[in-house]
């Protein structure tokens, strides 16, 4: 039976589901169904208060805008929510039948974790469409001196493999981590990945490096023990001689440090 004929019955027994997808790769199903619901392998857990704000159906894509429900620890806890495992994941939005689940199989939206907004036991989600990023996008590039490539993407194209490393955390006191053996000047602008304990996942900024003392741009979110092992990876100032020198990447800068700056205009004999 097609959805059409379906959801053309005098009574249909209908029920939201979601799919949500962190970046680190852990994916769970909701549904507002008041019994648990398995679709394509996946069991979509019974949560009733979460629901959808209203969503805008035009221009061959679906926009949800706005997700509110209540703070669980079965599914999406408050401190997921506060270390930032949820930034950017992925939802997707169906609408099925829950006397035969996955036969009607509606896509009604799909997007990304933008903001969250917590007020007591409640939270508020606003979703990035597909379409809202793209059109976002800035048309062409803005010149600067420094690269806009990220170290180890597709315009960078450095084998990031050989510029990472993981480490032994032996002390944490606040924003600085204290990590045996790294070489000096490597690891500002990079990034830290914590591989295990309660904050294994999470992706932190290395903003400076004194030693073997690296500093991030925030505490971890739980606890870390001595012993804890992280994935390092250098950072990259963008600048052409450290491009050059130490990734010996000249041939992929994504900027123009020779082009000249509006200071330009204001240059004149005797200045």
């Amino acid at each position: 039976m097609s959805a059409a004929e379906i959801l053309g019955k005098p009574l249909c027994a209908l029920a939201f589901c979601w799919r949500l997808e962190r970046r680190d790769g852990v994916t769970i199903g909701l549904t507002s169904h008041d019994r648990a619901l398995t679709i394509d392998g996946l069991l979509y857990a019974a949560t009733p208060g979460i629901t959808p704000s209203a969503i805008l159906r035009g221009g061959g894509e679906q926009e949800l805008t706005e997700l509110q429900g209540a703070i669980s620890s079965a599914a999406i806890s408050e401190a997921d929510l506060d270390a930032g495992r949820w930034d950017g994941a992925t939802l997707l939005l169906h609408l099925t039948e829950w006397t035969d689940p996955g036969v009607l199989w509606v896509e009604l939206a799909r997007g990304e974790f933008g903001g969250i907004e917590r007020s007591g036991a409640a939270y508020s989600v606003g979703l990035r469409s597909g379409l809202a990023n793209v059109l976002e996008r800035a048309v062409a590039p803005v010149t600067s001196a420094t690269c806009r490539a990220a170290l180890g993407d597709r315009d960078c194209s450095v084998d990031l493999r050989r510029h990472q490393r993981i480490v032994s955390v032996s002390e944490v006191a606040d924003e600085a981590v204290l990590c045996a053996g790294l070489v000096a000047g490597r690891y500002p602008f990079g990034r830290l990945r914590w591989l295990e304990g309660p904050n294994c996942g999470l992706v932190q900024p290395i903003v400076d490096q004194d030693g073997d003392t690296l500093f991030l741009s925030e505490p971890p979110a739980f606890p870390v023990t001595p012993g804890t092992r992280a994935l390092l990876t250098e950072g990259c100032d963008k600048r052409l001689a450290t491009c050059a020198g130490r990734f010996g990447n000249a041939v992929n800068f994504r900027g123009e440090p020779h082009l000249p700056g509006m200071d330009l205009l204001t240059r004149y004999p005797g200045s």
